[in-house]
C-alpha cells in the first residue's frame, strides 16, 4: 500500500477535520491527534517488491523504433501483395478506414526487398536486416498487432500507458510500482533517446501520470553529462552535500509524519537517489570501459549520442539492476517525402546500425546468461500500409501511410518460447489474418511475464481503481514457453 492509500485507510471524520482547518472542529482536535497513520519514514518507495506469482523476467529493455517502421518490408512477407503493385487497392477494404495522409484511392505495394526464410524456426525476414535474420531462432514474432490510433502521439500513449490521452502512467511506471528496483544507486526506469528527436508521445510516455512521481522514467543521455542538474553546484562539496540532503530529509520525514503525503516521501527518495547517482551513473554510462570488440560489435562510438551507444548502454544498466530500459529511436517514420523516408533505397540504411546494435545486444545477453531473465521487445506505434502513400504516390520514392490495423514486432528472452511467429495478417496485409494481438493483450502478456495478473495491478486514483489494461486485455498464452 502506498503512503496516499495507507493515510486514506485510516483517515476518520476527525482527522479531516483536523487537516482541513475547519475553524473549531481543527483546534479542538489538535493535541488530540497525531500523524500515526503516515508511513514509516525511512521507507524506500523503489525497494524491491514481491509481485503476484513467481517471474519469468526480472528486467525489460524495450525498443521502440519511433515513427513505425515498415513491417512489410521487413517481416511480413506477402507474396500476393507482390505481385498485385501498382494495382488498385480494392474498394471493400479501404472503404470506411481512416489513414493519415491518404483518400479512398490508392495503389498496392509490395515489398522491393528479397525475404527469406531463416534459421531452423522459418520465420520470414527481409535481406535488410542480415544480423536479426541470423539470430531468428531466438525470437518471437507477433505479426497480428493492432491498435485502435493511427496517428503518432495516441498510438505511442495507447501503447505505453493503455490510451490514447494523456495523464496515465506508462508502461515502465508500473513495472516499478510493482516490482521496484534492484538498484540501490541507479534509478528503476532509465530513458535513452536517440535520432535527435522526442519520441511524438513526448515525456507522457515515461511519465508516472497518477502513480507518485518516484516511479517516472528518468531520461539519461549518452553524451555530455547523462543526467542534468545531478552533478554538485559550484562551490559545494561531497561532505557538505550530503550535509544538506541530511538536513533536508530530517525537515520531508517531519512533514510525512505530519501530512503523510506519497510525493514528500518521492522528493526524500530522489534526493537520496540523486546523490548516489553522482557516483554510480559516469561508472555505467562510460562505455569505454567495455572491450574494443564489444564496442565494435554494437557499432557503439564512445562519446556519441547513437542508437548503438543506447543498446550497450541498456545492458550495462540492467547488468547494474536497473528494472526497466526504454530506448527510443526517431526516424523510422517512412512516408516517403523524401529519399531518406524511400521503402527501397533508404531504408536499407536506415536499418543497418539498428541491425547491428540490436543483433549484438541481443547476442551479448544471451552470452553472459542474461537473457534468462530479461525481456527485449522491439516495436513501432503502428506498421505501415500495404499501398503507397497518398501524397507521395507519384514520386519517385517509395511511401507507406500509418497501419494500426495489422503489424509486426519481435520479442526475446524470460519466458517465451524462442523460434516462432504467432498470429497473420490476410494475404494483402491489410488487417488480420487470423489470432490478433491487441495492444491491450500485448500488456496483459508483458505483466504475466513480470509474475502480475495485469487485472489486479491497480492504483486507486479518483474513486476508482485503474490499470494498465483498462478494462481490456487477455494474456497471449500461446507465445509464452
Amino acid at each position: 500500500m502506498n503512503a496516499f492509500q495507507h493515510r486514506a485507510a485510516h483517515t476518520t471524520r476527525r482527522t479531516f477535520l483536523r487537516d482541513s482547518f475547519l475553524g473549531l472542529g481543527g483546534l479542538a482536535l489538535s493535541d488530540l491527534m497525531t500523524a500515526g497513520a503516515a508511513p514509516a519514514l525511512r521507507d524506500d518507495p523503489l525497494s524491491p517488491k514481491e509481485p503476484h506469482f513467481a517471474p519469468k523476467a526480472k528486467n525489460v529493455i524495450f525498443l521502440h523504433m519511433s515513427g513505425g517502421p515498415p513491417h512489410l518490408d521487413l517481416f511480413d512477407y506477402k507474396p500476393e501483395l507482390v505481385k498485385r503493385t501498382n494495382q488498385a487497392c480494392p474498394d471493400e477494404i479501404m472503404k470506411g478506414k481512416r489513414f493519415a495522409f491518404t483518400g479512398n484511392s490508392a495503389k498496392l505495394l509490395g515489398t522491393p526487398h528479397r525475404f527469406a526464410q531463416r534459421g531452423q524456426s522459418g520465420s520470414w525476414v527481409s535481406d535488410v536486416l542480415p544480423g536479426i535474420a541470423s539470430i531468428a531462432d531466438d525470437l518471437t514474432f507477433i505479426k497480428s498487432l493492432h491498435s485502435d490510433q493511427f496517428n503518432h502521439a495516441p498510438a505511442e500513449l495507447f501503447l505505453y500507458t493503455g490510451s490514447p490521452r494523456q495523464g496515465r502512467p506508462g508502461l515502465g511506471s508500473w513495472v516499478t510500482y510493482g516490482l521496484g528496483s534492484e538498484s540501490k544507486n541507479l534509478p528503476g526506469f532509465i530513458v535513452l533517446v536517440s535520432g535527435g528527436v522526442l519520441p511524438s508521445g513526448g515525456k507522457s510516455l515515461w511519465g508516472s501520470g497518477f502513480l507518485p512521481s518516484v516511479y517516472q522514467g528518468v531520461q539519461c543521455r549518452s553524451g555530455g553529462d547523462p543526467v542534468l542538474y545531478v552533478s554538485d553546484p559550484e562551490g559545494m562539496d561531497r561532505s557538505l552535500r550530503r550535509l544538506s540532503l541530511d538536513a533536508l530529509r530530517d525537515l520531508n520525514e517531519m512533514q510525512v509524519q505530519e501530512l503523510g503525503s506519497p510525493e514528500t516521501v518521492t522528493r526524500i527518495a530522489q534526493y537520496e537517489m540523486a546523490y548516489r547517482m553522482q557516483v554510480a551513473v559516469p561508472e555505467v554510462m562510460d562505455i569505454t570501459r567495455e572491450t574494443k570488440e564489444t564496442i565494435q560489435a554494437y557499432g557503439a562510438q564512445p562519446g556519441a549520442a547513437s542508437f548503438a551507444n543506447n543498446c550497450l548502454l541498456a545492458r550495462r544498466l540492467v547488468e547494474q539492476g536497473v528494472r526497466y530500459v526504454q530506448l527510443f529511436d526517431w526516424g523510422w517514420d517512412f512516408h516517403g517525402t523524401g529519399p531518406g523516408e524511400d521503402i527501397h533505397k533508404g531504408l536499407p540504411g536506415r536499418c543497418k546500425p539498428m541491425d547491428q546494435a540490436v543483433t549484438a545486444l541481443i547476442r551479448d545477453l544471451k552470452s553472459r546468461g542474461m537473457l534468462e531473465d530479461t525481456l527485449v521487445i522491439w516495436s513501432g506505434e503502428f506498421g505501415r500500409t500495404p499501398f503507397r502513400e497518398g501524397r507521395t504516390a507519384a514520386s519517385a520514392n517509395l511511401g507507406r501511410d500509418h497501419h494500426p490495423h495489422c503489424y509486426s514486432m519481435f520479442m526475446t528472452g524470460a519466458g517465451l518460447k524462442p523460434g516462432m511467429s504467432y498470429g497473420s495478417s490476410d494475404d494483402l496485409g491489410f488487417f488480420v489474418g487470423e489470432n490478433g494481438v491487441h495492444f491491450h493483450d500485448l500488456q496483459a502478456t508483458l505483466l504475466k511475464l513480470l509474475g502480475f495478473d495485469h487485472t489486479k495491478l491497480t492504483y486507486k486514483f479518483q474513486g476508482r481503481d485503474f490499470r494498465l489494461t483498462d478494462v481490456h486485455g487477455e494474456v497471449v498464452k500461446e507465445i509464452l514457453a
